[in-house]
C-alpha cells in the first residue's frame, strides 16, 4: 500500500504559474513518478513524467511550458507549470509506479483541480 498525495492546485489566469507537488506516503524504489491529467467527458491522459534515472517525457502541448522534477529522498514529483492556458484546466492526478518485491505496481492520488481562466 502506497498512499500518493498531491497538493498545489488553484484558480489562475492566463499566462500564470503554478506548481503542484506529489508525495508517496513512505520510501519506495519508484519506477516512474508522474502528471496526468483527465478534464469531464475525456480520457486520462499523460502530462509529464520522470523515470527513477531521471528520464522525462512530456505531452507535446506542454513542451517549452511544464518541467517535472524529483526529490528522491523525499519521495516527491514536482510539477513547475508555466504559462498555462485555459486548454490546461483538468484534473490533474500523480501517478507514482513502484516495484514491490518484484511485482509492479501502479498507484494514483485523488487528484487536484487546475483551472485557468481567460
Amino acid at each position: 500500500q502506497v498512499q500518493v498525495v498531491e497538493s498545489g492546485g488553484g484558480s489562475v489566469q492566463a499566462g500564470g504559474s503554478l506548481r503542484l507537488s506529489c508525495q508517496a506516503s513512505r520510501s519506495i524504489r519508484f519506477m516512474l513518478m508522474g502528471w496526468y491529467r483527465q478534464a469531464p467527458g475525456k480520457q486520462r491522459e499523460l502530462v509529464a513524467a520522470i523515470s527513477g534515472g531521471g528520464v522525462t517525457n512530456y505531452a507535446d502541448s506542454v513542451k517549452g511550458r511544464f518541467t517535472i522534477s524529483r526529490d528522491n529522498a523525499e519521495n516527491t514529483v514536482s510539477l513547475q507549470m508555466n504559462s498555462l492556458k485555459p486548454e490546461d484546466t483538468s484534473v490533474y492526478l500523480c501517478r507514482v509506479d513502484v516495484l514491490l518485491n518484484t511485482n509492479y505496481r501502479v498507484f494514483w492520488g485523488q487528484g487536484t483541480q487546475v483551472t485557468v481562466a481567460s
